[in-house]
């Protein structure tokens, strides 16, 4: 029921579900060019492999909860006054599922290697062995930002009112 109610009150100013939907499209095409969903050359190709459709669940959960908490947080911060303290932890859970799977593209992988010398290939390997661990701890904490930013919101807004 809370969750309803943060819904209808965050979403009733159409400006919040602006931002989630940019946010998820933008999220969601650049992780999934970068994990080689879609394709750009010589045509626009969107293809999901059998054995990688475990990893296309995951980015779509990112990007979704992206998106949400995003505007949640934001509504947070601009109506209920609550500092970015408490709400930057949904950025960080953002930032790691993002990072997980960008790091793991051959390309960019190379482009860190041979930036950054050998710590860019250790972080390059690390990320593309737990790329599947590391996107879901970053739903659970994108899930758990959720929560709070759910929570505070009503109970905020009930004070309000």
């Amino acid at each position: 029921m809370m969750y309803r109610e943060v819904f209808r009150i965050v979403y009733s100013n159409k400006k919040y579900l602006y931002l989630s939907c940019t946010i998820f499209v933008v999220l969601f095409v650049s992780l999934s060019i970068v994990s080689e969903f879609i394709f750009l050359s010589p045509i626009v190709v969107f293809h999901v492999p059998a054995y990688a459709f475990v990893d296309f669940v995951l980015i779509v959960t990112i990007s979704t909860l992206s998106g949400i908490v995003a505007s949640l947080s934001l509504y947070r911060i601009l109506r209920v006054k609550n500092s970015l303290r408490g709400s930057g932890i949904g950025f960080f859970g953002s930032i790691i599922g993002a990072g997980a799977g960008a790091c793991s593209c051959g390309s960019l992988g190379f482009s860190a290697i041979s930036i950054f010398g050998t710590i860019g290939g250790t972080a390059t390997s690390f990320l593309t062995n737990y790329e599947t661990p590391l996107r879901l701890i970053s739903i659970a904490i994108l899930c758990y930002t959720y929560y709070v930013s759910a929570k505070d919101i009503t109970a905020k807004c009930k004070i309000i009112k």
